[in-house]
């Protein structure tokens, strides 16, 4: 038994399904995880020896890569200095202040622990700001596991075959109206239907919980419109495209601005943070200006904030780390399509979808959670197992995406690639 089976063994006596994460269990690719013992630039260590090149990139925050000496450094120092105050301190000033350079359209921020907080404290700001308890969210957008969001959600939900959750009350999932992604007209009706009682419209600019999935032309631009009609906001959720698809996130890339927004992965460099924010106006609706209750005794705590401003700092002062990982990610998009597979890719931000088809090297295109459910699990399991069996880790679900870092250079991005090529079915 090798010490990762002996590890899992263990954690399943005393974790459900031996994990902390649902799609850490490897379940969707029919094996067993492997144990983590290390990690540097763009290689995962496990505790049996092993080495794999890492384009999981823990699910998003490695953009520098692992162990990036200057963040290491400077938590290493704040570690020092104490972990936690539950009190004010300047760098959580400071991290507000970058993010707010970085995103204008967030005039006033709140720094949280966790994506799933953030998003689900942005849709309480909206109610609390509106007056109004209904929001529109999208077949296949994952926006964490609170309770009004656990519907037609994706990530490990798709990945589990677990279209809702259980134990979430009827009442809140009522007031959660869902639409499908990329389809105005599913919006137009549902705002119609409810008039007047819409709080906000919720979305991943770029959905990346059921593979990537990129808004078609209009789409944003239409949300945002209808919103303003209907006298609702806009919430994109950026948990992972943000500071990911560039230094403005969805925004910057789009030009669509939205009313609020939510960060997590990057902004933490790493660490368990994650932050909302926008307009001045709704913002200032939350504890303790306002009326909407919002706290966390670790919230804003000095050795996240200080991986979130070393990794921001690197990012503002090294625009062309952008444009690196765009590249390599191209490069990886064009090994994919040559194997037939249907590439979606915004940025270093991309999925390999075993759409219907791909087998005749004609993928059908995949732009919603309809298009995601049709593809190939059989297929991806075993091209995960045979790209881990030649030290490449990909992320171990069909719905999830891929994420290039600044660590991967041209020969390891070239390796990978002549990896695809080599592989059959």
């Amino acid at each position: 038994m090798s010490r990762s089976e002996e590890l899992f063994a263990r954690a399943g006596e005393l974790m459900p399904g031996g994990v902390n994460s649902p799609v850490r269990a490897f379940r969707a690719v029919g094996r067993h995880p492997f144990f983590v013992e290390r990690a540097a630039g763009p290689y995962l260590y496990d505790v049996d020896g092993n080495r794999y090149l890492d384009y999981v990139c823990s699910w998003g925050p490695g953009i520098l890569g692992h162990a990036c000496p200057q963040v290491i450094e400077a938590v290493q120092k704040a570690c020092a200095d104490g972990l936690t105050f539950g009190a004010p301190t300047e760098k959580e000033v400071e991290l507000a202040e970058l993010i707010a350079k970085c995103v204008p359209d967030v005039e006033m921020v709140r720094l949280v622990s966790s994506g799933t907080e953030a998003v689900m404290s942005a849709v309480r700001a909206a109610r609390g700001f509106t007056g109004r308890e209904k929001i529109i969210k999208f077949a296949g957008n994952y926006h964490g596991h609170s309770d009004g969001l656990l519907v037609k959600a994706g990530s490990g939900l798709m990945t589990q075959s677990v279209p809702d959750s259980a134990g979430v009350p009827a009442g809140y999932a009522a007031s959660t109206l869902t639409a499908a992604y990329n389809d105005c007209e599913s919006v137009r009706r549902l705002m119609e239907e409810n008039e007047g009682q819409i709080a906000a419209i919720v979305l991943e600019p770029v959905a990346a919980n059921m593979g990537v999935v990129l808004p078609k032309p209009g789409f944003l631009e239409f949300l945002r419109q209808i919103t303003e009609k209907h006298g609702a906001l806009l919430i994109f959720d950026e948990v992972i495209t943000g500071f990911r698809l560039a230094l403005g996130g969805a925004t910057e890339t789009t030009g669509v601005h939205a009313d609020l927004h939510t960060f997590g992965k990057i902004v933490g460099g790493g660490m368990p943070l994650a932050a909302y924010g926008g307009r001045k106006d709704i913002m200032s609706c939350v504890a303790p200006l306002g009326p909407v209750y919002q706290a966390g005794t670790l919230s804003g705590n000095p050795v996240a904030v200080t991986a979130g401003i070393e990794t921001l700092k690197i990012l503002r002062a090294h625009p062309e780390i952008y444009r690196q990982i765009e590249k390599q990610a191209a490069k990886l998009e064009t090994a994919y399509r040559k194997k037939g597979l249907t590439v979606n890719r915004a940025g270093s931000l991309l999925s390999a979808f075993f759409a219907p088809g791909w087998e005749a090297a004609a993928g059908e295109a995949v732009c919603n959670y309809e298009d995601a459910c049709r593809c190939d699990r059989e297929a991806f399991a075993q091209y995960f197992n045979r790209m881990l069996s030649h030290g490449i880790y990909v992320a171990p679900s069909q719905f999830e995406a891929m994420f290039v870092s600044a660590a991967h250079t041209d020969e390891l991005i070239d390796f990978t690639c002549d990896t695809i090529a080599a592989w059959n079915r």
